[in-house]
């Protein structure tokens, strides 16, 4: 449950989307408009993408995020509403995730770092299938994979892009990571993995003139990568809040009963 102060005294950031910045200005209207840096908590209104996007923005300051859904997806958004908004707030539970931090050296040899909340994903470049060798904690665990790509999702980022490339739903509390394949050829019947989340996963990309593969932490693209070490950053914890009955937890098991 929140430990917030009640009532809290709160920020309002908007996506571009003309109904996000009409919502922002509204509310600012009804309850203050205070900068980020002065408030407990962040209200973000827009998708899920700007729920991202704020996340990202406050990694340092570790602020809580409520978001409220003025965009075309909100599964971590909370329904829209300005009446009673600080008594929502005061009263929201809190589902607390750790990022995954990517560690990618490019053909030159450069190294980029980056943090994803929902997943890391390596990605053909071209017509050519990428082609890559998976170790596990240093452990070769897959000689060669073929495919379109592969991720790895943390619980949060389970219900995006993994679950489109039919990856497990993962409880948001699970201490697990899913390792899972984009369109892979050989090993055919490969279906990824559930992996401890203090794995470090590495990937190698074999091939990598003939095969060029990008990675991608959630927004951070890294093009023509020749190996990739990803492993939970358990040092970051981000706070999003959500509407009493309605956690993240909740929606993640009722997404797994969806038909």
């Amino acid at each position: 449950m929140s430990a917030l102060s009640s009532p809290p005294r709160l920020a309002f950031v908007a996506s571009d989307r003309p109904e996000a910045m009409e919502a922002r200005t509204r509310l600012a209207a009804l309850h203050g408009d205070l900068p980020e840096e002065a408030a407990d908590v962040v209200v973000a209104l827009g998708g899920d993408g700007f729920m991202l996007e704020v996340l990202h923005r406050n990694l340092a300051t570790r602020r809580p995020i409520y978001g409220m859904n003025r965009g075309s997806v909100g599964f971590l958004m909370n329904d829209y509403g300005e009446a009673d908004l600080a008594l929502r707030i005061a009263a929201a539970e809190q589902a607390v995730i750790h990022p995954l931090s990517m560690i990618a050296l490019d053909a030159s040899g450069a190294e980029h770092r980056a943090l994803a909340i929902n997943d890391v994903s390596l990605l053909r470049e071209t017509r050519q299938t990428a082609k890559l060798r998976i170790l596990i904690d240093g452990r070769p665990r897959l000689e060669e994979l073929i495919c379109d790509g592969v991720l790895v999702s943390t619980p949060a980022g389970s219900t995006a892009y993994n679950l489109s490339a039919h990856g497990p739903i993962i409880p948001i509390d699970a201490q697990v990571l899913a390792l899972t394949p984009i369109s892979a050829f050989r090993p055919r019947r490969w279906r990824g993995a559930l992996l401890s989340h203090k794995a470090r996963v590495t990937f190698e990309v074999l091939e990598p003139d003939k095969r060029p593969v990008s990675a991608v932490a959630d927004n951070v693209e890294v093009r023509g990568v020749v190996e990739v070490e990803v492993v939970e950053d358990r040092a970051i914890a981000l706070t999003m809040l959500f509407d009493a009955g309605r956690s993240l937890e909740e929606r993640v098991l009722a997404e797994q009963f969806s038909v």
